[in-house]
């Protein structure tokens, strides 16, 4: 079954490049396209995407207004990957918080945006790429030295914390299964019960959790 895809740009030719890339793929299809946040939320509760990729900058209703209006909707089940041409926007921490599964360049090349695009689909958020985490770095908000560990994370066991933490330092199942010599599927299994225990859509949530709470500091 072929991902959903909506394409959101102020743009014409960033939508209409974008599809051309989305257009070559075999399992990926463009059910539509808007030119504003207003048209994006609209469309996106009438066609019920898999995926919208959302411009953070835009007229008449910006790209962080929509994607908090598009995750709040309870009938929905569409994760928002976030684009821009800035490195660094603090607008894409906050579409973060409130539950954007991604963020990338509009520079980015092609074969990454397609293979994000499936990882996202798929519920297995990776947040390896380095401005990523610059952002969490650059925005979240800094913990007073010394904190132990806060009491969010009391129903982890030790070995979830453990995972917890190696995600938020950006490392995938694969890299986390190496790190600490169990399988794949051992180390997706332990994502998951941290998500449900701590009611997270995704990995990017988490990640954002333990910056928040200082169970990872930025530069550690």
């Amino acid at each position: 079954m072929s991902i959903s895809v909506l394409i959101v740009d102020d743009e014409d030719l960033v939508r209409s490049g974008i599809s051309l890339i989305l257009a070559a793929t075999d399992d990926i299809e463009v059910i539509g396209q808007a030119a504003d946040g207003a048209q994006a939320v609209r469309l996106a509760r009438e066609r019920r995407p898999d995926i919208v990729l959302l411009d953070v900058h835009m007229p008449t209703m910006n790209g962080l207004e929509a994607a908090r209006r598009i995750l709040e909707d309870p009938a929905g089940n569409t994760r928002v990957i976030m684009l821009t041409t800035f490195d660094r926007d603090e607008y894409v921490y906050t579409a973060m918080k409130a539950g954007a599964s991604g963020f990338l360049l509009k520079s980015a090349p092609p074969e990454e945006l397609v293979r994000s695009i499936r990882l996202i689909a798929t519920g297995d958020t990776q947040l390896a790429p380095a401005v990523t985490r610059r952002l969490i770095e650059d925005f979240v908000r800094r913990p007073p030295p010394g904190q132990t560990i806060p009491d969010t994370f009391d129903n982890l066991t030790e070995r979830e914390l453990e995972v917890l933490t190696l995600v938020a330092e950006g490392l995938s199942n694969h890299e986390i299964a190496g790190r600490l010599y169990l399988s794949e599927a051992t180390v997706k299994t332990h994502v998951n019960r941290i998500l449900n225990k701590l009611h997270l859509r995704d990995r990017v949530q988490a990640v954002v959790l333990a910056y928040e709470t200082g169970l990872v500091r930025p530069g550690e």
